[in-house]
């Protein structure tokens, strides 16, 4: 049993569930409730699978190229991976290689402690404030690289621009990830760090073509920077697997970019029930955030939220409950369908 010795033992993150009944609601992953642009059926349709046997275009060019002409920049400014949990851990076995800790939020997306530990990165979490906000000042400290997601998961609070500059400002010796995986959900373009980019060659800004580009089944994220970081970043990828995505993945990946009316009526379907359903929850007792996200986090007033996940999760409706320190009775809610929302809506009627 001495080989156990050498073993890397680390816990790992744990994903919301994935019922296999189709009956079920799933509200539990974020996941849009709607279907990816035609576009994207059009290009795997038209896919000529003897292409199957090469190996895909290593440097993903058709969706880089899409990508940098959506964002208006170089593609020398774009690295893509699968999804966007595959690239920011490519950046934090990149980019966070110092003695010194790195800093993230006590409350936000729990696969960030699952890498430091994983490639054995010295953290600290700097506790939100009692509404769930970055202290900005937590951050103006000694440190090893800094990551932020905004909008927060699972709080679905949207921190400023300005306080975020502050603390890229602050620290032009440390990486600083801005994790933006629901920005698109986010009320107006100018709430984006993006743009920062071109006046901060530290600053890293992920996303994800899982929510608002409606494809998790095809594991598409990527990363927006500095030539230098992403240089860096190509790198350690090269390094690691030069053939990360899969050619059908390009494709289809470079064709929802193309669909721009298509992922803007996706964003905006998504923020009207989301709007409409906030309401309905507090009528029901809920307190909420302001959410700049596909999903809510609600709190009831009387009842526990583990009781109404189990009562909900009995019933075929699965969000997602956290038993942990400050959220343990939050629950957060991906926006379905209004068909989906008004079956939650419903059921919560007539439980609480």
């Amino acid at each position: 049993m001495n080989w156990e010795n050498n073993v890397r033992r680390v816990v790992p993150y744990v994903a919301g569930e994935q019922p296999q009944n189709p009956k079920v609601i799933k509200l539990n992953t974020n996941e849009c409730p709607y279907p990816p642009s035609p576009k994207v059926t059009e290009a795997l349709r038209g896919y000529d699978t003897d292409n199957l046997r090469k190996y895909p275009d290593m440097n993903i060019t058709p969706l880089v190229n899409a990508l940098a002409e959506f964002h208006g920049i170089s593609p020398e400014r774009i690295f893509v991976g699968i999804g966007s949990d595959d690239v920011l851990s490519m950046a934090f076995m990149t980019f966070f290689n110092s003695n010194k800790p790195i800093l993230f939020p006590d409350v936000t997306y729990s696969f960030y402690d699952v890498w430091a530990d994983l490639y054995k990165i010295p953290y600290e979490c700097q506790p939100l404030d009692e509404g769930f906000n970055i202290v900005k000042t937590d951050y103006f400290k000694e440190n090893g690289g800094i990551v932020i997601a905004n909008p927060n998961a699972p709080t679905a609070i949207l921190a400023k621009v300005s306080d975020l500059e502050e603390i890229i400002q602050a620290n032009p010796n440390s990486v600083v990830i801005i994790d933006e995986a629901y920005i698109d959900f986010a009320i107006e373009v100018k709430d984006s760090c993006l743009p920062l980019i071109d006046k901060y060659d530290n600053l890293l800004v992920t996303r994800t073509f899982s929510k608002s580009r409606s494809m998790a089944g095809m594991r598409i994220g990527y990363a927006c920077g500095s030539e230098k970081l992403i240089k860096y970043l190509n790198d350690v990828k090269f390094s690691f697997n030069s053939y990360t995505l899969s050619t059908p993945a390009i494709l289809a990946g470079a064709a929802s970019v193309k669909d721009n009316d298509y992922f803007v009526s996706t964003c905006n379907k998504v923020r009207a029930t989301r709007t409409r359903i906030f309401q309905e929850l507090q009528r029901l007792g809920f307190e909420e955030t302001v959410s700049h996200t596909n999903f809510l986090f609600a709190a009831h007033e009387k009842v526990p939220a583990r009781q109404i996940f189990d009562a909900l999760k009995e019933n075929g409706i699965y969000v997602r409950h956290w038993n942990k320190p400050r959220i343990d009775n939050f629950l957060r809610i991906t926006v379905g369908t209004d068909e989906e929302m008004d079956t939650l809506v419903a059921f919560l009627k007539r439980y609480l």
